[in-house]
Parts: C-alpha cells; sequence; structure tokens
C-alpha cells in the first residue's frame, strides 16, 4: 500500500546597467506573514474544494540498468518527483539540493557545475582534462562535470544514486550519479503556462505542451522557457547590480514513437542557454563587488538522445544513443577590485579567461531477459567518445601575462558489463554485476606537452534482499567503483606530478525501508562504508604571491581515505492534509596516510565534505484551494580544500511558500532564504592584497533572499 506522505521521496536502494534595487525590509516582512498567514484557517468565501494528497505512486528509477520500483534497488537513492521540484524548487537544480543527503557542490561557478557525493566529487576545473567522479545525465545525454544546464522547468524526476555505479555507469560515476529526467511525450493533451516576478529583477516565462500523434500511441512534447535575475549582488565601483546575473534559456523537446507492435522509441533534444555574469569575490569578503572587469559564466549546451526497445523472441534489446555538445565561457576579475582601490599600488590588474568546446557521443545497448524467470538477467555494451578544446588566456593590464595555453583532449571509453538476480528461499534475492572498462586519451597543447594514457578498470557489486516483516525490506551491498587515472597541465606544474593513476572505491552499504500504513509514516535509513584506494586528491598552490593568477591546480594520489555514514528520510502524514518530511545525512571524511608537502594531513577531513546535512518539510493542503509549503535546510562546516586548514561557517536555510488554486489558475507567494543567510559556498586561501600579499581567506557567498509571485495556468 502506498501512503499520502511527503512529497520528497528518499530511498536507501545576461542586462543594461539599472540604479540598484532593493526589497523594502518591511515589505519582505509582510510577505512573510501573508505566507505563515496562509498556512491558517481559510476563508469560507470559496468552497472550491482542493483535493486530498493522493496516495504516493509506485516511483520507477530509470538511472539503473533495468527501469525498477525504487524499493526494489539495493542502493542508497533519492527521488525528487515533480510535484516535489515544483513545490521546494524555483528554477534550478541548486534549488533542491538541499533535499538530498550527503549532496554538496562548490562554488566558483554561477551555478553548480561539481557536485560531491558522500564527500567524493571534483571542486574545480581550471586546468586538467575532464574526469567526473559525479555522473551527471539529462535524458540520458550525458553532462557529467557541465551539469548548469539543469533547469527545473518541466522537469519530471530527479534521481540521486549514492555511492559507487561501478556496474551502471563505469568510470565516471565512482561517487554516485545524478539523473534528470524532463516530462515524457503522452497521449493526454495538456498545456501549462507559468510566469514569475520577483525582486532582484528576476523574471521568468515558460510554456509547456504535448499531445498524441494519430492513434497508434505517438506523442510529442515541447517546453521553453526564459529566466533572468540581477544575481543579488551590487558592483559599487561600475554602480550596476547586473555584474553577477544570470540570463538563463531552454528548449527542449520529446517525441514517442510506436514503431511497430512491441516496440518503441523515445527521443529527446535539448538545447539550454546559460549566459550568466561571475562577479562573486571581493577582497573584503562582503556582497559589494569592486571588479573593474567583472567576468561571465556562460555555456550553451546542444543534446539529443535516441532510447529504442523492443521484443525479440523472449529477450527485451535496448539502445540508448546521445550526443551532447558545450561551448563555455568561464572569465573573472583576477584582483576583485580597481585601480582606484589598489591606489598606490596600481596598475594591479588581472584577468583569465577559460574558453572551452566539449562533445560527447554514447551509445549503450543492451538486452535483458523475460523478468520473473529462475535468474533475471542483464548484459550490455558500452562506449563513449569525449572531446575537449580550451584555451587559456591570462592578462595584466590588459595585455597577456603569459603565453596562451590552447589544448586538445580526446578520449575512448570502452566496457562490457552484466548483471544477474537469483531468487533464494524466503523471499530473499541475491543481486551481482560486474563491468570491465578500458580508456584510452590522447592529449595535447601548444606548450608541446603530451600524454596517451590507458586504463583498465574492472567494478562490480554484489547485494542482498528481502523482507522484514509484513511491510519492510533490507538490502545489503558490496559494490567497487573506479574512476580513470589521469595527468595535469600547465608550466608550473612539477615534473613529478604530471601524471596520476586510477582510484578504486570499495562501498560496504546495509539499509532498511520501512512503512506503516495505519500510522502513515514511510522512511528508510542506510548506514555505508567507503575504503578509497589511490584516492585521487585535488590540490593547489601559488607561485607568485604577487600575481593572483599563478594559482596551479593539480590532482594528485593519496594513500589512500575513508568515508563512512548514515543517510535517512521520513515521511509522515498525521491528518490528511498535512504532510511532513525529513532526511538527514551524516558523514565522517578522512585521508588516510597522505602528505601535502610539509603538511601531514593523515586524518583530517576531506573537502566538501559536511558532517551533516538536514532538511525539514512541511506541506498543508487546505479545502479551499489554499496550500503552504516550509522547508528548513542544514549544511554542517567543511574545509573548503586540501592545501589549507580554512572551513566554511555552518548555515541553516528557510524557504516558504503558499498559494492558492482555482480550476486551472494557481498563484503562489514565496520567499527563499527567507533570513538572508550569508553563507559560503567556495572559499580560496592565498596572497591576494599589496604590500606583503598575506594568505587570507576569500569566500564565495551563496544566494541571499529572493521573494516573488508564481502564476500558472494548466489545461
Amino acid at each position: 500500500m502506498r501512503l499520502g506522505l511527503s512529497p520528497i521521496h528518499s530511498y536507501s536502494s545576461r542586462a543594461a546597467c539599472q540604479p540598484r534595487r532593493h526589497v523594502p525590509v518591511a515589505w519582505v516582512d509582510l510577505l512573510v506573514i501573508v505566507l505563515l498567514a496562509a498556512a491558517g484557517p481559510a476563508s469560507a468565501a470559496n468552497r472550491t474544494v482542493a483535493k486530498p494528497s493522493p496516495p504516493l505512486e509506485e516511483i520507477i528509477v530509470t538511472a539503473s540498468l533495468r527501469d525498477q520500483s525504487a524499493t526494489e534497488l539495493p542502493a542508497s537513492i533519492t527521488v525528487l518527483g515533480q510535484d516535489t521540484l515544483q513545490s521546494a524548487g524555483l528554477q534550478h537544480f541548486a534549488d533542491v539540493l538541499g533535499l538530498v543527503p550527503n549532496l554538496n557542490w562548490s562554488g566558483g561557478t554561477s551555478r553548480p557545475r561539481f557536485f560531491q557525493l558522500r564527500g567524493i566529487g571534483e571542486l574545480e576545473q581550471y586546468q586538467g582534462a575532464p574526469n567526473p567522479s559525479v555522473g551527471f545525465l539529462i535524458d540520458d545525454i550525458d553532462l557529467s562535470g557541465v551539469g548548469m544546464p539543469a533547469t527545473l522547468f518541466d522537469t519530471e524526476q530527479v534521481e540521486v544514486l549514492r555511492g559507487p555505479q561501478g556496474t551502471r555507469y563505469g568510470a565516471n560515476a565512482l561517487a554516485g550519479l545524478v539523473k534528470i529526467k524532463t516530462r515524457d511525450a503522452s497521449t493526454t493533451p495538456d498545456l501549462h503556462v507559468e510566469v514569475t516576478g520577483a525582486d532582484h529583477d528576476t523574471w521568468s516565462a515558460g510554456m509547456a505542451g504535448g499531445g498524441p500523434i494519430g492513434d497508434a500511441g505517438s506523442a510529442w512534447r515541447i517546453a521553453g522557457q526564459t529566466f533572468s535575475s540581477d544575481g543579488f549582488l551590487h558592483n559599487a565601483y561600475l554602480v550596476r547590480d547586473d555584474t553577477n546575473g544570470r540570463d538563463e534559456s531552454t528548449l527542449r523537446g520529446k517525441l514517442r514513437w510506436a514503431l511497430a507492435p512491441g516496440w518503441r522509441a523515445d527521443l529527446a533534444a535539448l538545447y539550454v542557454d546559460i549566459d550568466n555574469g561571475f562577479d562573486a569575490f571581493t577582497p573584503d569578503n562582503s556582497r559589494t563587488m569592486l571588479s573593474d572587469r567583472p567576468g561571465r559564466d556562460a555555456q550553451r549546451t546542444r543534446g539529443v538522445s535516441a532510447d529504442v526497445a523492443g521484443r525479440i523472441v523472449d529477450y527485451t534489446v535496448r539502445s540508448v544513443s546521445a550526443y551532447a555538445w558545450s561551448d563555455s565561457v568561464y572569465s573573472f576579475d583576477g584582483d576583485w577590485g580597481n585601480d582606484a582601490y589598489w591606489g598606490e599600488f596600481a596598475p594591479y590588474d588581472y584577468f583569465s579567461r577559460y574558453a572551452r568546446e566539449r562533445s560527447t557521443l554514447s551509445q549503450d545497448l543492451r538486452i535483458e531477459s523475460n523478468p520473473g524467470g529462475a535468474v533475471d538477467w542483464v548484459a550490455g555494451i558500452y562506449a563513449l567518445r569525449l572531446n575537449e578544446d580550451s584555451q587559456q588566456r591570462d592578462e595584466f593590464a590588459g595585455e597577456l601575462l603569459r603565453p596562451l595555453l590552447a589544448t586538445h583532449y580526446a578520449a575512448t571509453s570502452l566496457a562490457a558489463y552484466g548483471e544477474a538476480e537469483w531468487q533464494l528461499p524466503h523471499d530473499v534475492s541475491l543481486t551481482a554485476g560486474m563491468r570491465a572498462e578500458t580508456r584510452s586519451a590522447d592529449y595535447s597543447d601548444s606548450n608541446g606537452a603530451r600524454f596517451d594514457p590507458r586504463d583498465t578498470m574492472v567494478g562490480g557489486q554484489v547485494s542482498l534482499q528481502g523482507p522484514l516483516g509484513e511491510s519492510n525490506q533490507w538490502y545489503a551491498t558490496v559494490a567497487r567503483g573506479y574512476k580513470a587515472g589521469g595527468f595535469n597541465i600547465g608550466q608550473f606544474v612539477p615534473d613529478e606530478r604530471r601524471q596520476f593513476t586510477p582510484e578504486y572505491l570499495w562501498n560496504a552499504e546495509s539499509g532498511m525501508r520501512f512503512s506503516d500504513a495505519g500510522a502513515r509514516v514511510q522512511g528508510d535509513i542506510a548506514l555505508f562504508y567507503m575504503w578509497r584506494e589511490d584516492q585521487q586528491v585535488a590540490t593547489s598552490f601559488q607561485l607568485d604571491p604577487g600575481d593572483p593568477l599563478s594559482y596551479v591546480f593539480y590532482t594528485d594520489n593519496a594513500a589512500r581515505g575513508r568515508n563512512y555514514g548514515l543517510e535517512a528520510s521520513l515521511a509522515w502524514q498525521p491528518v490528511e492534509r498535512l504532510s511532513l518530511g525529513a532526511t538527514l545525512g551524516l558523514l565522517h571524511t578522512e585521508y588516510v596516510g597522505y602528505q601535502y608537502g610539509e603538511r601531514n594531513l593523515d586524518g583530517r577531513e576531506q573537502a566538501h565534505a559536511p558532517g551533516y546535512q538536514y532538511s525539514l518539510s512541511a506541506q498543508w493542503g487546505g479545502g479551499e484551494g489554499w496550500m503552504a509549503r516550509a522547508d528548513l535546510n542544514g549544511v554542517d562546516a567543511f574545509y573548503f580544500d586540501t592545501s589549507h586548514d580554512q572551513r566554511s561557517a555552518p548555515y541553516t536555510l528557510l524557504n516558504l511558500k503558499a498559494g492558492y488554486s482555482h480550476g486551472p489558475w494557481s498563484v503562489e507567494a514565496w520567499v527563499r532564504n527567507v533570513m538572508n543567510e550569508n553563507y559560503a559556498v567556495r572559499g580560496f586561501y592565498f596572497g591576494l592584497e599589496p604590500p606583503d600579499y598575506a594568505n587570507k581567506l576569500y569566500v564565495q557567498r551563496g544566494d541571499g533572499r529572493l521573494a516573488g509571485i508564481t502564476l500558472q495556468w494548466r489545461w
């Protein structure tokens, strides 16, 4: 039986210069009061009755080898459905990250691009070839390491699989996998129009719709949206509010094609244009910027995928093909100031620009047995071709500081995999899978450097699961994941640290899921212990204290690492129209036997790995068309990097929303970061300020308070 509980499902298995606008504090306070009051008894003037919370539908996970119910996966997984994304989110995947236990992200960009699961994942890509630890897919299109196009409009589901996905996705999913699934084409006609207005010159407009093609089961869907905001920060030198602004456009299309009896093809295409400013750091760590040359964080992505499946005799054959091409520009003011600010030390004027073009072409071909047999199995082959060309330009006072660095990188991954499930006595099942993968890479650059690493890696998992009483389940899994080796580029990298070897990750995990129909409660809990061998660690150092662009980034192999902790979620419906939810992630990480220069990091926590993360949510649906929701997310302190011991401060974010619906219309008033929490999402510790260039912590702040109204019409 499915319960009508929390809408969070977690399972263990670019703008003209304008005067600066401030939101009057009294206006914000009034909006908060309205939001809170909306949760009280509604007027009886309108008797359009809102429907009670419906029972939860079965959640199907599409990021596994076979589409499965989330309850059948022996893994720690969080699934955010369409209702949750609509009620808890606003524009981007960043809005709902706090609902996923042990998922963090590193700033340094305008939108999250680099993620960490259970403390494992990249912090940036200033130098070096792409080598992600967290897989990132949108409609089966591989965007690992370039995840900025994750806009939420017309998104159906977000799936986060924690732990190594050695069988499913191989080298790009050492720490786990994030898959975003947009709404499928359907034979049921529908149309959705949405308009949002908010402070900080924020507005958006979107429209989505679809319907049948003929009468054979084929269908189409198209969705488009544009979003703009000034970015929360004020540049006092240029007297502008938009130097850190956001200008984001999304266009997606889907086609479901009934090819023949038993055969279908799902085609998807996307075009996302992210043209954001980047002016996020300042010498005094305030929200008032001083740069004379603001940067830009832009990414334009085009992608297509084709998922074709059908029956041949007693087997299901499935082919998933995808192609993506992204061009991006990332630039920033290297001194974060201007000549007037630096005074007698001027000119002190640095600027850096990275331009990249990246493409991925992937093919996954698999065959599956008939479900319900003595052994359910799936076997397949996989190929991925990745190309990336980049240019790095560093300037001082408008002139080249050092020669332009142009690079070319290409890598081919080939893999074979298989997984089987056996039914044992007492309704216990055993699942085993294995994947063998080889990656061949070629790199060259304008400095004459050449690398051609080759790695062959093997991973997999063994799992047991079974019933625990009438409505509870347990599982236990041992898995091995892997990540390919690589190399460090740039003229300043020491020769002995040019290359690094593959990393392997062992994960032992056990969990249970529980539900009680009478008490209207369900939840899950998972315990995990991960052992990292030849752990890849991102490190950095500054060569010249008077040159902020001489900051060198490279990857090294630590001896070992340990990551262990807990993930849990709870959903409870104490009364018919009230749903409560909670998630918790506890995490301990440490380096084992790692020496960085003269620093002994043995036992120190790893970077961007907070000790705890939690979320509390409450959603109320009244009897006269009213609704209200509150989300509270908390994150513990964490180290910013390996090269220093500076930490963030813990923070808590509160988001509120209230709305009213009547027929096809609905209106919602909302406030994000209600308390205007001043929190850090990235930190660097180095010498920037003359004359002594003393090391100092510089941080990028997260989004401030944002209040607005959204109007929707659905047919």
